[in-house]
């Protein structure tokens, strides 16, 4: 036993909790925890199984009812070395994968084996999230680490979301290193854009998207429809490929990026509209209108699973209503990132919708999130966007 080793607080759990992180999953739960010991919020901790054999080390929270998440299967400091090692792993993976864009994720918490902690890189900037009690604990050597491999001009923190309660955490958002401009231009896939990183939707802009949008428009044509367009994506990808674009969203604020973006790209062909979505499929259904293309990339119905069966109500819903609207030929690109409704649950909707509007579907492609957001095999939860595209058999 090592000195590093005695001074680690040790925290045992079940033979299930054991199990389940020898299955390859990095969280025990808080019923698998059958000795806390002295552990104290934030704490890194040693985890022993349930006959005293060491698993690794994890970081131990005191309110979740994820109370550990597994760092390591060895006994190691969590410090910079660990930090600079597993940096250097993620950004070498995007190295690789990233191309035509300088926004991206950098760390995708248990896709990068870092539970609990996103960086998402903006050029010249990083926003980090910092999600439980023990990666916040760590969030000044996690800030300087990242000026020390890649000397950002500013680094902003954005803790504002909710998942952060559940860990008796602060909802708060600032910058943290440097200085960060109120709007940040990126480049994604030959675009000029606009990213506010303090206020934007999630850390900016949505970036799980971006393979998406050059899927999408590689099938764009005629008029189509792109439904909660937020700052624009889907539409200013495909206008170059269309007649018309109309693009709809709920929120004046983001829409007013939209149109910047679309502004800055000297883009003619959108019109954007400030709408509920909902009501505006009925409106045009009522008024015979037609598209060649709609594209529907709801915020999450489906937050936990006491929820799905509204969510999937929801989704049949949207769904009949865009369908109805499709012309023969047409494509509809149909997402979901809630985690809890699964890609076989968007198919069965789907296709009970397309039933229901006297619609054939074929699939055109299935797809999920930008691959700067890894999926690891035995975690489920890393994989929660789903991206269909579907042509109406004509």
């Amino acid at each position: 036993m090592t000195e590093f080793d005695c001074t680690l607080k040790t925290v045992r759990v079940s033979r299930r909790g054991a199990d389940r992180f020898l299955s390859g999953h990095p969280w025990i739960y808080s019923s698998d925890v059958t000795d806390r010991g002295s552990a104290e919020a934030g704490d890194t901790v040693k985890v022993i199984d349930h006959r005293g054999r060491v698993l690794g080390i994890a970081h131990y929270s005191s309110t979740s009812q994820i109370t550990l998440r597994m760092l390591s299967s060895k006994v190691e400091p969590a410090d910079r070395s660990f930090y600079l090692q597993r940096f250097r792993s993620a950004i070498a993976f995007r190295q690789d994968r990233v191309s035509s864009s300088s926004a991206y994720r950098l760390v995708h918490a248990e896709g990068d084996q870092l539970p609990g902690l996103i960086v998402d890189r903006y050029g010249d900037y990083l926003v980090v999230q910092t999600l439980d009690q023990g990666m916040d604990r760590a969030k000044d050597l996690i800030y300087d680490t990242l000026v020390e491999l890649l000397s950002p001009r500013g680094i902003v923190a954005r803790n504002d979301v909710a998942v952060r309660s559940l860990e008796s955490l602060p909802l708060e958002a600032g910058v943290v290193r440097g200085e960060v401009p109120e709007i940040v231009p990126i480049q994604m896939n030959g675009l000029e854009l606009e990213a506010n990183l303090l206020r934007g939707q999630k850390t900016g802009v949505f970036l799980d998207q971006r393979e998406n949008y050059v899927a999408a428009a590689r099938y764009a044509r005629g008029r189509a429809l792109d439904c909660f367009t937020s700052t624009g994506g889907f539409a200013l990808h495909m206008a170059a490929h269309c007649e018309s674009v109309e693009a709809v969203d709920s929120s004046a604020e983001a829409l007013k990026t939209a149109e910047a973006n679309r502004n800055r790209n000297r883009i003619r062909n959108i019109e954007f509209r400030e709408a509920n979505v909902f009501d505006l499929l009925s409106a045009y259904d009522a008024a015979s209108r037609r598209f060649s293309m709609i594209v529907l990339d709801p915020p999450a119905f489906a937050k936990s699973r006491s929820n799905l069966e509204a969510a999937t109500r929801g989704y049949k819903e949207i769904n009949l209503r865009a369908l109805r609207l499709l012309e023969p030929g047409g494509v509809l690109v149909t997402c979901s990132c809630s985690y809890h409704f699964s890609e076989p649950m968007l198919l069965e909707t789907v296709a009970s919708a397309a039933l229901d509007a006297h619609k054939t579907l074929r699939v055109l492609e299935r797809r999920t999130q930008s691959s700067d957001h890894p999926i690891l095999l035995t975690v489920p939860e890393t994989h929660y966007l789903k991206c269909l595209i579907l042509q109406v058999v004509a």
